[in-house]
Order: structure tokens, then C-alpha cells, then sequence
């Protein structure tokens, strides 16, 4: 087995773990949070930390969404490895990640299966909250994965 191998398969699981981890905590904390001043705002009607079961395992409807934050957070530790983790461009491209490819999926891919018009319909101020409050889960991801450990590297 090659020597790197170890280290890129211990840098895919930390992409992993750490972004499942931080993708999970920013939805509960900056997405919820989000959607807490925007619900206040009468932006949206949907309140935050919703428990509402959600099929088919009937967990809590924030639980399932933190899941979803996580699986989501798992792709941006992948596209923002731990070297990038500093500077403007990171947070601003954990940002426009946040508010651009989740909202996509969401909109065009998810809302459609249920069986919604996509976008909601393209209805205001509707199509303010996906980005909003997915542009705060990027940052919170990406604060989080920023204190997260490093794979680690192997000696030359």
C-alpha cells in the first residue's frame, strides 16, 4: 500500500466526521437561528426548532434538517479543505455555497418530489428565506469546520 494512502483516506473520513459534525451544528444553530428573525419578521411562516415528526422515521422535523445540514457540511469540507480555511475567500465561498447549491436542491429537487411548486412557487418574500438562512448555515459550517482538527500529515 502506497505511504499517501493513509493520509487521503484519513483526510476523506476527516472531511466526513467534521463536516457532518459542523453541517450539523450550524443548522442548529445559525439556520435555526435564521429562521427564528425571519418567522419574528413575518418573513416566513415556519418557526424554528420545529419537532413536527417527519416520515418515515418520524424524528423531529430540526433533527432531520441538522441531518441534512450535516450531509450538506460533508460536501463543503470537501470543497474547502482544511489548507483553504482562512482568508475572505473561504468565507465568502462557504457563504455563497450555503445560499446558492442547498436553496437549488431544495427548491427544484426536494419541493417538486413533495409534490410543491418549485421555488415555492417563486412567490416573496419566500424566496428570500432559502438563501438566508442557508447563507448563515454556510458561515456557521464554516466556522465551525474552522476550529475542527486537521487530517493528519504525513511525514515526507
Amino acid at each position: 500500500m502506497p505511504a499517501n494512502t493513509s493520509f487521503v483516506s484519513s483526510r476523506i473520513g476527516s472531511n466526513v466526521l467534521f463536516g457532518f459534525i459542523a453541517g450539523f451544528l450550524a443548522t442548529l444553530t445559525f439556520h435555526q437561528f435564521g429562521v427564528a428573525v425571519l418567522h419574528a419578521e413575518h418573513l416566513t411562516p415556519f418557526a424554528p426548532y420545529a419537532m413536527n415528526p417527519v416520515p418515515p422515521f418520524g424524528v423531529p422535523e430540526v433533527i432531520s434538517l441538522a441531518f441534512w445540514g450535516g450531509v450538506w457540511g460533508i460536501a463543503l469540507a470537501s470543497v474547502a479543505p482544511p489548507a483553504w480555511r482562512h482568508g475572505g475567500g473561504y468565507w465568502l465561498g462557504a457563504i455563497v455555497f450555503g445560499a446558492i447549491l442547498p436553496t437549488a436542491v431544495a427548491w427544484f429537487v426536494v419541493m417538486p418530489l413533495k409534490g410543491l411548486p418549485a421555488a415555492g412557487g417563486f412567490h416573496y418574500p419566500g424566496l428570500l428565506v432559502g438563501p438566508i438562512v442557508n447563507a448563515l448555515w454556510g458561515f456557521g459550517t464554516a466556522l465551525f469546520l474552522r476550529f475542527m482538527p486537521r487530517a493528519a500529515v504525513p511525514a515526507s
